[in-house]
């Protein structure tokens, strides 16, 4: 038995935010998707338990609560949990309003030793380009400097001093596609117990590299990415002073003059070894700099190397990536472009395809089950970047659901589109089974996901395409435009790492 028992308070608010998108996050898109309080947040991360349903059975904070388990002498004590889907910056309102209820809890469960929070790490605000460093203030401004905080990050998080000031124990994905939410909470609740205890002397460092692009297609389990994942993780299985080793590429789309990617290393008390591990990973970063995203083809020439891929509709399925307009990076949904080459271009298919539209949902609410009809969808959320396309077809569905708002499926011949109200994050097949859709039965399928949608659609998926579709959004090519604090690959060659590190971190010392 450990000396004492321990009193361990966990929580999350995260949400991956897309600073060039114009519609905020509110607290109804949390609500949509996760939004736990109290008891029904502890029988949620239990075992048999699902912490968020639509998604994911164990995340982060599962992962945290079995550690806690594990140890057999700490209580866990639920706050809150708030997850949303990737948006537009979150509005004030709903920032306010989900800090304060996690601060509200936070104070009410008081007295702790620790706190445990899932965050995301490239979180925007409308009036705040550091949300998640207020809502860490916050917390340590309740708990005090002596209460240890342990928080876990998505692997696209923003590494910032104003972040890492208030962090005890840090622990990022270190699977991409993300696969080991659960994994990293149990890692950093682990590391947090064991320093609470007295078992470990944490000492951490971290390095910031001016570069937003390289890696490829930044997979952990192709190259040139794939020793660099085994690395992090061989660091922590070897039992050596290295208790967590963290890696961080750029969400792209964080309007962040200090964007960057980086390295954060925990040891068990050795600075001299936390300084040689971070200074080794950030060289291997630095060295696939060169390897950036690839060039995509248009609409157009998609469709025509679907049509080429007769094997793999014969077997499967094309699943098609409109990477103009990805909701999974927090992209609006509601370009129809790719809408529009599929209707002009590829008849001879057979299409699922989704986009969102508030206006275009409202239209159809009082529309006949069976009926024709003849509106307009696309380009009503975001219309600088999409313009709305007049469709004529069948209204074959029209449901309310918890994860979407109200759903309609339109037959518009060779296309079988799927019109959300919420946010159309199409990365699972559920997402047209669920419209009685057949996916199988399908020439091409449309998603709105970088990566998770190649685990989702195993299955199925014969061939995968990425389609540029013009817009602004979600392009890999967007931080070309953008301005940043230092030169910062792929704008500039810095041709070293260290003077920007240097800078960044004499940054930190002067706080």
């Amino acid at each position: 038995m450990n000396a004492r028992p321990l009193r361990i308070a966990y929580g999350r608010i995260a949400q991956e935010s897309n600073a060039l998108s114009p519609v905020l996050t509110q607290l109804d898109d949390f609500a949509r998707t996760h939004l736990v309080r109290g008891r029904a947040l502890a029988e949620a991360c239990s075992a048999g338990g699902r912490e968020v349903p639509a998604f994911l059975a164990d995340a982060e904070l599962s992962g945290f609560v079995r550690a806690c388990v594990a140890d057999g002498d700490t209580t866990p004590l639920p706050l809150v949990s708030a997850w949303a889907v990737p948006g537009g910056p979150v509005s004030r309102a709903a920032l306010d309003a989900l800090t304060g209820e996690l601060c509200d809890r936070l104070r009410a469960a008081l007295p702790v030793d620790g706190v445990m929070l899932s965050l995301h790490g490239a979180m925007a605000a409308e009036d705040s380009l550091e949300p998640e460093a207020e809502i860490l203030a916050a917390v340590r401004a309740i708990v005090g400097p002596e209460v240890k905080i342990a928080v876990a990050l998505d692997l696209h998080a923003d590494l910032t001093p104003n972040k890492l000031r208030a962090i005890d124990v840090l622990a990022a994905y270190q699977t991409n596609p993300h696969r080991d939410h659960a994994r990293t909470g149990e890692r950093a609740g682990r590391q947090l117990i064991a320093a609470l205890r007295g078992r470990t002397r944490l000492h951490s460092t971290w390095r910031s590299l001016p570069m937003v692009h390289g890696g490829g297609l930044t997979l952990d389990f192709l190259p040139p990415m794939l020793p660099i994942f085994w690395r992090l993780r061989t660091l922590e299985r070897d039992k050596s002073s290295v208790l967590l080793a963290n890696l961080f590429m750029s969400h792209l789309w964080l309007d962040s003059p200090e964007l960057g990617w980086a390295v954060h290393v925990t040891t068990d008390g050795d600075a001299q070894r936390a300084d040689e591990v971070a200074d080794a990973l950030a060289d291997r970063l630095w060295a696939v700099r060169h390897q950036g995203p690839p060039q995509l083809p248009d609409a157009q020439a998609a469709i025509a190397e679907a049509r080429a891929a007769k094997l793999a509709r014969r077997l499967g399925a094309v699943v098609m990536c409109d990477a103009s307009d990805v909701v999974g990076a927090g992209a609006p949904g509601d370009r129809s472009a790719l809408l529009a080459a599929a209707l002009e271009h590829g008849r001879d298919l057979r299409w699922l395809l989704p986009m969102r539209d508030p206006a275009a949902i409202e239209a159809l609410s009082s529309a006949r089950i069976g009926g024709e009809v003849a509106l307009s969808v696309g380009g009503s959320l975001d219309p600088a970047r999409s313009t709305p396309l007049p469709v004529r077809g069948t209204l074959r569905r029209f449901e309310a659901t918890d994860s979407f708002g109200r759903v309609a499926t339109l037959d518009l011949g060779p296309v079988q589109l799927v019109v959300t109200e919420g946010a159309c994050l199409a990365m699972k097949p559920e997402f047209y089974a669920d419209r009685g859709l057949d996916v199988w039965g399908a020439d091409v399928i449309g998603v709105k996901s970088f990566f998770p949608f190649r685990l989702y659609f195993a299955k199925v998926l014969r061939k995968s395409i990425y389609v540029r579709t013009g817009g602004g959004t979600t392009d890999f090519d967007t931080v070309t435009a953008q301005r940043f604090a230092r030169p910062t690959w792929p704008q500039m060659d810095p041709g070293d790492w260290r003077p920007a590190d240097r800078a960044r971190r004499q940054v930190e010392a002067m706080r």
